[in-house]
């Protein structure tokens, strides 16, 4: 199978996973509606999603750096489908709760090893790696769309029906793991040379808890401020939702673009500035404006998405699972806990007095990337994968030109 086909493969059943991420943000607005849950118990039900699995990704990450475990992408899809089927069934906050929580854990059992083996099957290549990681963005961005066809309609009752992407995922990817042998085979993964720069790490990490402390803040209460700010009703906030989720593929795209022209620090450093600026029309703007700095708000956000993943690998090379982990796991569901914290503000005061906090970390996210040194891309050591096959002009010309 091309290199092509396989990122296509797996990118396409990463939106299927990260649809449930995105169905989390999408829900609440109907759990208010039809349960009258307050903003702040709305934001627990984000909370459960993302407390367990910012425990789960580095446990999972760092059992794949020890064991390939290629049978984790469609098991983890199904999990993270039916936790969300599941959670409309039940007017029991507890079991809600519950359900979502599910959810959560097969969504960090699947990025991890779906991480590991996107980089085996791109080559390397950032360019590769953004298209695998733009799959999610997409899962995002037609979550609040899939939610409101399914649940505007006949309810809450009707979340079962969500269960189809997660269907899909699962089968998706067994081309892809059977042609890699070396990772579907099970046993030990590959280890990679290098030497890990720790410190650089945990400053990429705290930068990543901050973009994802804006990120899920504004996923939580985007479509009430969206409403709130234009006057518009239940679509006017489905689509500021939709809109910042899918501003996500095109800065994510953008991302791996712009790395191949200059640096990858240059780029997240760089976009992190125009995210503070973008955040605060957000917060400050009335009207139909609105929507253009949520849509530039979600390009900053995202720009550096994919990049910083392949930074936590290269800054981490002998962990590259446990690295994934981090920073597609545990920083970014970090974020999660903080929204609690911004629904009760809101309660207290304001939506608008509970997002302007977020206008100033994405300049301290900026701050920890000043002085961060852009790491060499390290070789494995030991591959499983065969090396008797050639690799094409075609897809050599795409990896070594994406490096």
């Amino acid at each position: 199978m091309s290199t092509r086909r396989s990122v296509f493969l797996l990118s396409a059943g990463h939106a299927c996973v990260d649809v449930y991420q995105g169905s989390v943000t999408a829900l609440v607005p109907f759990f208010v509606a039809e349960r009258a849950y307050t903003y702040a118990a709305a934001s627990g039900i984000v909370l459960a999603a993302s407390l367990l699995s910012s425990v789960a990704q580095p446990l999972f990450g760092a059992l794949t750096d020890r064991w390939a475990m290629p049978w984790l992408l469609p098991l983890s899809t199904l999990l993270g489908g039916v936790g969300i089927a599941l959670s409309g069934l039940s007017g029991d906050y507890a079991l809600t709760l519950a359900f979502v929580a599910v959810s959560g854990i097969g969504v960090a059992a699947y990025h991890p090893e779906s991480a590991r083996v996107a980089r085996k099957a791109s080559r390397g290549s950032h360019t590769a790696m953004s298209w695998f990681s733009v799959g999610g963005n997409l899962g995002f961005a037609l979550a609040p769309l899939l939610v409101a066809a399914v649940v505007a309609t006949g309810g809450l009752r009707c979340t079962p029906f969500l269960v189809v992407p997660a269907l899909a995922g699962s089968v998706l990817c067994l081309p892809v793991l059977r042609t890699l042998e070396g990772t579907a085979s099970g046993g030990r993964a590959a280890t990679n040379a290098g030497v890990d720069d720790r410190r650089s790490f945990i400053r990429l990490s705290l930068a990543v808890i901050c973009r994802s402390v804006v990120f899920v803040g504004l996923s939580t209460f985007i479509s009430f401020y969206a409403r709130e700010r234009t006057g518009g009703g239940v679509a006017a906030g489905t689509a500021a939702l939709f809109v910042l989720y899918l501003g996500g593929a095109v800065g994510t795209v953008l991302g791996g673009s712009l790395a191949a022209r200059w640096d990858r620090v240059t780029v997240v450093r760089r976009s992190y500035l125009l995210t503070a600026a973008a955040v605060a029309g957000v917060v400050f703007v009335p009207g139909p404006a609105l929507y253009l700095f949520v849509a530039l708000t979600s390009a900053g956000l995202y720009i550096p998405f994919s990049l910083q993943v392949t930074l936590g690998q290269d800054y981490l090379p002998t962990r590259v699972g446990t690295a994934a982990g981090v920073t597609l796991g545990l920083t970014v569901s970090v974020g999660g806990l903080a929204s609690p914290v911004l629904g009760a503000v809101a309660d207290a005061s304001s939506l608008r007095v509970a997002l302007t906090p977020l206008i100033a970390l994405p300049a301290l996210a900026w701050l920890l990337f000043r002085t961060l040194p852009e790491p060499a891309v390290p070789a494995p050591a030991t591959e499983p994968v065969p090396a008797d096959k050639p690799v094409p002009a075609d897809e050599q010309r795409w990896v070594e030109g994406a490096r």
